[in-house]
């Protein structure tokens, strides 16, 4: 079986199909991609022109899955037994109820001001960051660090017992804010903790690698016992 994997390492959904790949063990070939350029692949691979995409070669057929649902889908649906969907049904339904509070709340509240200032805005020469968007976006981004700190005072993952596809996904966004230096993990002991075991996982580490053109990441970027 042959995978080819169309990201941008700095984009929350090519690095939660790069998590949950490595953590279902599938080797990948790697093509990063800038999806705001006309001549980028995802422009006539996908019909949004978004990443990610993975192209995937089964027994001789071609399948092409399009954005992070349908990546993870197909990881889930390639192995026996639950992988990162609890088999408790009260545990899938929380995760289910994480990955569409990032995939909205999040995104909207934090996501689109903090990454648009710090991470669109140079790539696509739109200026310098604005200070008051900045402040802004962070009081959300506390906002959503404080929930998960609550959370994981009582579960070891985000979902219940088990990693779950919401961990990949949190992680994957979380993970470039911390690049950013946006994260003060001392203030979210138990969020910290659990940031610690996914780094720790070997899914996590060529997320490690990343750089950021002209910024460098935090000093705990890289960090496992930060």
């Amino acid at each position: 079986m042959a995978c080819v994997l169309y990201h941008f390492p700095f984009h929350p959904a090519s690095r939660a199909a790069r998590l949950a790949l490595g953590e279902a063990r599938i080797e990948w070939t790697d093509v990063v991609v800038k999806p705001w350029e006309p001549n980028a692949p995802t422009q006539t691979l996908n019909p949004s022109g978004m990443p990610p995409v993975l192209e995937v070669s089964e027994r001789g057929r071609p399948l092409v899955l399009c954005e992070l649902h349908a990546i993870m889908g197909w990881v889930e649906d390639g192995v026996k037994g639950a992988l990162l969907l609890p088999a408790d049904a009260a545990e899938r339904a929380e995760a289910r109820r994480l990955i569409g509070w990032f995939e909205r709340r999040f995104t909207d509240d934090v996501d689109a001001v903090l990454l648009h200032e710090r991470v669109e805005k140079p790539l696509l020469k739109l200026g310098s960051p604005d200070a008051q968007a900045l402040r802004e976006g962070r009081v959300s981004l506390r906002h959503h660090l404080g929930v998960l700190d609550d959370l994981l005072q009582t579960r070891d993952w985000l979902a219940g017992r088990r990693l779950s596809q919401a961990d990949l996904i949190a992680a994957a966004h979380l993970s470039i804010h911390d690049y950013f230096g946006e994260v003060a993990w001392g203030s979210w002991p138990s969020l910290k903790t659990w940031y610690m075991k996914l780094k720790s996982r070997p899914c996590f580490r060529p997320l490690l690698g990343d750089r950021f053109n002209g910024v460098a990441a935090a000093a705990c970027y890289a960090d496992l016992d930060f």
